[in-house]
């Protein structure tokens, strides 16, 4: 998506905010405010950024794993599996 297309002044949104609001939640399209023609701030609906904040949430745990498999702190399944299997027969 280009946002270049999705670019508003803030004099804009200041006199019409009810407006891009009902707009973005509708499109789910982000809006780039700009402040003397400089990018100021990405207007965004909940629901996106929401979505957002999940996908960087699993993106760090998965570098978060790469990170602990480059410095070998792994273990090899079965391992994981016997030792959760006694833990299950001791909890019983």
């Amino acid at each position: 998506m280009r946002y270049s297309t999705q670019v508003k002044p803030i004099s804009y949104l200041k006199a019409n905010a009810a407006e891009v609001l009902a707009t973005i939640a509708e499109q789910r399209t982000p809006l780039v405010i700009t402040q003397n023609g400089e990018a100021k701030a990405v207007l965004q609906d909940v629901a996106s950024y929401e979505e957002t904040q999940e996908a960087l949430a699993l993106l760090k745990l998965l570098a978060l794993g790469k990170q602990d498999v480059a410095a070998g702190k792994v273990k090899p399944v079965a391992d994981v599996v016997a030792r959760l299997r006694k833990k299950r027969k001791a909890g019983e």
